[in-house]
């Protein structure tokens, strides 16, 4: 089981800046081919600023940057984890080379199955340099227990 004593808890805030390499190799992955993603005169075509980050990269950004410290408080095995489900409201579009401020807290544990699953919901309001929101990220943690 989780510890439940950590609902609530503000984890440690971070910045993260997306670089034109990194939306490459995201496009590259996840088989995204518009070209919006990938060439700034496209982009800039399309009416943008410059690359926009493109859907659910915030998500990965967060991954790369995220502190385990607050894993260990909860408990987290991290060979018994699974990646429950993730969900993004967006209130503005991110650039490449945009400084992002990460803010995130865990939101919700609860079990499962009798207790053989835990769940750990992770909510993170992400702002751009100017504090103008860019988006609410949700994520939920599987943890199986015993």
């Amino acid at each position: 089981m989780l510890n439940k004593t950590i609902i609530g808890k503000a984890l440690p805030s971070f910045y993260a800046t997306a670089e034109a390499g990194q939306l490459a190799l995201f496009a590259k992955a996840t088989g995204e081919t518009n070209p919006v993603y990938l060439d700034e005169a496209a982009a800039r075509d399309a009416g943008h600023a410059g690359l926009p980050l493109p859907p659910t990269f915030l998500f990965s950004l967060e991954l790369t940057q995220s502190s385990a410290e607050w894993r260990e408080e909860a408990g987290i095995i991290a060979s018994r984890i699974l990646h429950g489900e993730e969900s993004f409201v967006y209130h503005r579009i991110a650039y490449a080379g945009e400084k992002l401020l990460f803010e995130s807290r865990i939101a919700d544990i609860y079990e499962k199955k009798g207790g053989a699953l835990s769940f750990l919901v992770r909510e993170t309001r992400v702002t751009n340099a100017r504090g103008e929101h860019v988006a609410d990220l949700r994520s939920v943690l599987v943890h199986r227990n015993g």
